[in-house]
């Protein structure tokens, strides 16, 4: 079993109170912070000096508590430098740049073309995307995040295996770094999203957590106590290649009957075709179908509410398998799929599930929307940025090194 070192401790318990801040939403305190990390106030205030020595963190001035002495406030510093987030999707590129309170600064999208998806291509529109959004913020530039669709190897910055594009073993680290000279760190959009919501959205008060990612391709991000479960592989979570249809439909990875062949974008719209092969909601790409499918159901078309209630019988399936599996507290779902199709999906969802899950743990569950105010994929992509930036030996070891030789010299 892997052993925790006192540097990782301490990687740990930086995320710990940095996490607290971005809660408070504003501006906390010494003592609010160990209260709502359960931490120690010496750990804290460790924490605290090492974060706001880097320039992190910033002093706001003193509050009063009402009893005893003032409270120095604490915030984050948006000027301390900038996080780039980058959602590689099936159809387009998407750039965001983020000051530290993670507030996008500038976005950019970009499509890509059905024709053009060598990894050469692809890190071509990358590059663009972050040339058009970087401005004059190049040299504050903390890190780059990008959440690559399939499996992706994280330590290496690989990606092993795109069913969409046909990627296998692609050095796509190696390649950026020969255009890009900021800190880089990939992985896919089910442990990106989840990383926003655990950092920013519903995983912040719960220790178990399923985010379902519903877009071209589907998948689940799994929290356990607290800890995002990668698998030895980092493949866990590619729940949308295990089998909802026996023999059913063909599904991107060359199997039949996945679940992502009956709940992605592309799955939804062939359920529109099995319900009206000539309807006029159909468009030239699934997004668009989406959003039309979306837009007629609000208008109580009889085809479109049809297309999602069974696409919720489908999703609800699949959902009280994992909710029977995993016995979590809440699940969210995101993306662009659950963001369009809404409450009228999740009540589909949610009916279903009722009827498929076991009743205890079902009775357990909250199922919920994602309300993050961003691209889910390119806020996670950033908090690798973040996280890794918060983890640099170099830059925290120092601090440490320097604050330890001034406790130490006498007075």
């Amino acid at each position: 079993m892997y052993q925790l070192t006192a540097r990782d401790i301490r990687r740990r318990n930086r995320f710990c109170v940095l996490q607290a801040v971005y809660a408070a939403a504003g501006h906390t305190s010494r003592q609010e912070i160990a209260a709502a990390t359960g931490l120690s106030f010496a750990t804290v205030g460790n924490m605290i000096a090492e974060l706001l020595e880097v320039g992190v963190l910033a002093e706001l001035g003193y509050e009063a508590a009402g009893i005893g002495r003032p409270r120095a406030q604490l915030a984050i510093n948006p000027e301390r430098g900038r996080l780039i987030g980058v959602d590689i999707a099936e159809t387009s590129i998407h750039v965001d740049v983020f000051d530290l309170t993670m507030t996008v600064l500038r976005s950019s999208e970009i499509p890509v073309d059905p024709a053009a998806t060598t990894p050469d291509d692809i890190v071509e529109l990358i590059v663009r995307g972050i040339d058009e959004v970087i401005a004059g913020d190049a040299e504050k530039v903390l890190g780059i995040g990008l959440s690559v669709p399939g499996l992706v190897e994280p330590e290496t910055g690989k990606s092993v295996f795109s069913p969409y594009w046909h990627w296998h073993d692609v050095p796509l680290k190696t390649l950026l770094e020969q255009r890009l000279p900021h800190p880089l760190y990939l992985d896919n959009p089910l442990k990106a999203s989840t990383a926003a919501q655990l950092w920013f959205g519903a995983g912040r008060d719960v220790d178990d957590l399923i985010v379902v990612t519903l877009r071209a391709g589907v998948g689940i991000g799994v929290v356990i106590d607290g800890m995002l479960y990668r698998g030895v592989t980092n493949s866990a979570g590619e729940w949308g290649h295990t089998n909802l249809v026996l023999d059913g439909r063909p599904c991107s990875c060359g199997r039949n009957g996945c679940v992502e062949a009956y709940v992605s974008a592309p799955g939804i719209t062939a359920t529109l075709r099995e319900f009206d092969p000539t309807s006029t909601l159909l468009a030239d790409d699934d997004a668009t179908t989406i959003a039309a499918i979306a837009a007629a159901a609000a208008h109580g078309d009889q085809v479109a509410t049809a297309v999602i209630e069974k696409t919720g019988h489908y999703l609800g399936v699949a959902i009280a398998n994992l909710v029977n599996l995993f016995n979590p507290r809440r699940m969210v779902f995101g993306d662009h799929v659950a963001r369009q199709l809404g409450a009228p999906l999740l009540d589909s969802t949610r009916r279903s599930a009722s009827h498929h899950a076991m009743s205890a743990p079902f009775s357990a569950v909250t199922l919920e929307l994602d309300t993050l105010p961003h691209n889910p994929s390119s806020l996670g992509a950033a908090t690798f940025a973040l996280e890794g930036f918060l983890a640099d030996r170099e830059t925290f070891t120092s601090v440490s090194t320097r604050r330890a030789r001034r406790t130490d010299t006498p007075a």
